[in-house]
């Protein structure tokens, strides 16, 4: 079912806002992410994925850069990738769209010169982010009220 979804590092404004509008209705709506947590001065300089199933987006994420050491990464690794705001709404899951838009936010990453990825996973998709080959350290913690786990990946070559 992977064929009828499209996943694009989006640029122009009215496909940022379908961004906002998805992430909106799964963190804020579904989930009960406090609305003035779900955005943040972060958006302005992500890299923003949108995913289209059919032609309707389904799914929203991005990618921040974070600096050396960001949430106690190795400092050999050097700046960092944060994946972040991962959504996919109802009608998109199990179709692959989670880990096409983890792999488009992957290679936006490399693109970027960065070797690794980290991500902060709500703790009922720490299997889905293992499969997709994230390790899990560090304690649990909360965001937003919900528990989370620190998970990251190599995507850059293995020079470290």
């Amino acid at each position: 079912m992977t064929g009828e979804v499209v996943v694009s590092v989006v640029v122009e404004l009215g496909e940022i806002a379908q961004a906002y509008t998805l992430r909106h209705a799964v963190f804020v709506l579904e989930q009960g992410v406090p609305v003035e947590l779900e955005r943040d001065d972060r958006d302005s300089t992500a890299d923003h994925v949108l995913a289209t199933l059919k032609g309707q987006p389904v799914g929203a994420g991005r990618l921040v850069i974070e600096a050396t050491g960001f949430q106690g990464m190795d400092p050999a690794r050097g700046p960092v990738g944060h994946l972040g705001r991962l959504a996919v709404l109802a009608e998109g899951r199990g179709r692959g769209v989670g880990a096409l838009m983890v792999a488009a936010i992957e290679a936006q990453a490399a693109e970027r010169g960065l070797r690794c990825v980290y991500l902060g996973a709500q703790t009922h998709a720490v299997a889905f982010y293992e499969r997709l080959g994230y390790s899990v350290f560090g304690d649990e913690f909360e965001d937003a009220g919900l528990p989370h786990r620190h998970m990251w990946r190599r995507v850059g070559p293995a020079d470290y």
